[in-house]
């Protein structure tokens, strides 16, 4: 029993082949299964990666060539989980007993096939897709290129003895979706991001404390030397860019708040920790969001999980 009591992480800060479905999913393959971790995490909108261009190449310009190409090239090479594009890293965690949070620009069949979500997906240790939350609200210049989300992937899983949930980037600073987690048991915070220190720094350890949780921020890596040859308008991104997109910035946060790994910058690769699932119920002594430190009758949240779409179909 108390082996259940701890559990090894691994925080794989690194930078996708960008604009590269095939290229980027193989990366992922190759980091999945190093030193034995139970749950290795993904930056958000690894695969295929970030759309940098948007704030390099005035993406706001309206019918342009320019920002239909780049956005006709990102939507090829986006992930579509009803073709089966996840089923060889699906295979890989089953395989080796590990569970999967990874980011993804997803093309969802149900949502007409063309629009673009960022979504963070769940594979458990038995290789099953549990969970895929799409974003509920995209960042700014991000609504150029991904449409809002809905509440279906506001949901917990379980991991030896952690509960497990996951947002991605600043819907970490919407209260009511990080309650709607906290609701559900979760003590283990995924937050996913693009990049860069400057979002994980202040956020991971407010979560922590708020929640009496851990708390995982995982960052991509993006520098200039990054963006491939064979992207559209290669020329004028590489011009626009500067050197580092993003600096990582991947942590972890413990239970009191305070740092249990740093941020990490400007290095790729996987981070290793252990967790101790005993320190999260020493921190609920004194505090607990969603028990006994809470008010149902004066404050409740109400969360529609249903997946929306445009139709429903009777025949």
């Amino acid at each position: 029993m108390k082996d259940k009591q701890f559990l090894k992480v691994a925080l794989a800060q690194i930078s996708p082949v960008w604009f590269n479905k095939t290229a980027t999913l193989n990366k992922v393959k190759n980091k999945a299964v190093a030193n034995k971790a139970e749950l290795i995490v993904f930056g958000e909108g690894l695969v295929p990666g970030y759309p940098f261009w948007l704030a390099l190449i005035n993406g706001a310009a309206w019918d342009t060539k320019m920002n239909k190409e780049i956005h006709a090239h990102y939507v090829r090479n986006s992930i579509t989980l009803e073709n089966g594009d996840l089923d060889k890293i699906c295979a890989l965690s089953k395989k080796h007993k590990i569970a999967i949070y990874l980011g993804i620009i997803e093309r969802p069949l149900d949502r007409g096939g063309h629009s673009l979500y960022a979504s963070l997906v769940y594979i458990n240790a038995q290789g099953e897709i549990k969970s895929v939350h799409r974003k509920l609200q995209p960042t700014y210049d991000e609504r150029l290129t991904w449409a809002p989300g809905d509440g279906n992937g506001l949901q917990v899983h379980k991991l030896k003895e952690f509960t497990l949930g996951g947002l991605n980037c600043w819907e970490n600073w919407m209260p009511l979706p990080r309650a709607a987690l906290y609701a559900q048991g979760e003590n283990l915070h995924i937050a996913v991001w693009p990049g860069s220190a400057h979002n994980t720094k202040d956020i991971t350890r407010f979560i922590a404390k708020e929640s009496r949780s851990f708390v995982i921020s995982v960052s991509s890596i993006m520098n200039k030397s990054d963006f491939p040859k064979d992207t559209p308008y290669f020329e004028e991104i590489l011009t626009a860019s500067p050197e580092v997109l993003a600096n990582g910035g991947s942590c972890i946060a413990g239970p009191n708040g305070e740092w249990v790994l740093e941020p990490v910058l400007k290095q790729e690769g996987n981070i290793y920790q252990d967790l101790d699932f005993n320190r999260v119920l020493e921190e609920r002594q004194n505090f607990d969001p969603v028990g006994h430190y809470s008010r149902p009758d004066v404050t409740k949240l109400t969360v529609d999980r249903r997946r929306q779409s445009t139709a429903d179909f009777i025949d």
